[in-house]
């Protein structure tokens, strides 16, 4: 026997909403199977909550949207940063630059190991330290390094630095969208579960099947379990084969009649022609 699932996504909430909504628009008040106070709370709710779902939905859009954006500057920054501090690291090797200029950047003059910049606060710390450390180098009269050059490196940090503070944002406010939406969920399910009740209840006096029929047509939904579906839907072809030898025999009747009389009239054609003779 199927059994009433209430809705466990926000899309089957809204679903199950304007179902009601929609069958007590084409129903007259007398007729309908849930109260008015029900509908009042269901039509008020629903248009709240299909907001919040609808904010949601955008504000995730919109960080979707900006992720593949700043995943590209986060690439370009971490190349041009790891880039220069090995540059760095090769002209000190080459003498090109005193053993002390690792020192500008927040590294240890006796490693010559470069920082780790897997994660983008990794990636913000150590821009920041570059970008500050080879102003101040250069102020001192220190030897410009190229390929990358600390103006390029600047650009390039300037831009992922600008994507990730906004990202956060974008973070926040879907999240805030989400905390939103979870703290409605409770109330939608409230009134769905009212209004599934007291339809449920006013065609309690019918079979569990004929009240199921009407039932749906306000947005319930039943489901088989495991079980029970494989036994429906054997029942189901066991049924559809039945129906269709009852046809076939059926079918086949008119058939036979026909064969039959075109039979008896050759025969009597045939002694006409002998009579004749």
């Amino acid at each position: 026997m199927p059994y009433r699932r209430l809705p466990n996504t926000d899309a089957a909430r809204i679903k199950a909403m304007k179902d009601a909504i929609h069958k007590s628009m084409k129903t007259p008040p007398f007729q309908l199977a849930f109260s008015h106070q029900a509908l009042q709370r269901l039509k008020s709710f629903h248009p709240l909550f299909e907001q919040a779902m609808q904010r949601h939905k955008q504000a995730f859009k919109n960080q979707t949207e900006r992720s593949k954006t700043f995943n590209e500057l986060s690439r370009k920054a971490r190349l041009y940063i790891s880039h220069f501090l090995q540059v760095m690291s090769f002209m000190i090797q080459r003498g090109e630059l005193p053993e002390n200029t690792r020192k500008y950047y927040g590294l240890s003059t006796e490693s010559r190991g470069l920082p780790n910049l897997t994660t983008d606060n990794e990636l913000l710390e150590w821009g920041q330290r570059v970008i500050d450390g080879d102003m101040e180098r250069q102020k001192s009269g220190g030897k410009m390094i190229t390929n990358p050059t600390g103006a390029v490196v600047r650009v390039h940090f300037e831009k992922f630095a600008d994507a990730f503070h906004l990202q956060k944002d974008l973070q926040k406010i879907t999240n805030q969208t989400l905390s939103k939406l979870a703290s409605m969920r409770d109330q939608a399910d409230e009134i769905i579960l009212l209004v599934w009740n007291e339809v449920e209840a006013r065609y309690g006096e019918l079979s569990d099947d004929e009240k199921r029929i009407q039932a749906i047509e306000y947005g319930l939904k039943y489901v088989y379990r495991p079980h029970e579906k494989e036994r429906a839907t054997k029942l189901s072809v066991a049924d559809e084969r039945a129906y269709r030898f009852a046809n076939a025999g059926k079918s086949k009747a008119p058939e036979k009649e026909m064969e039959e009389a075109e039979i008896a009239q050759k025969e009597s054609n045939q002694l006409s022609l002998f009579s004749s003779n």
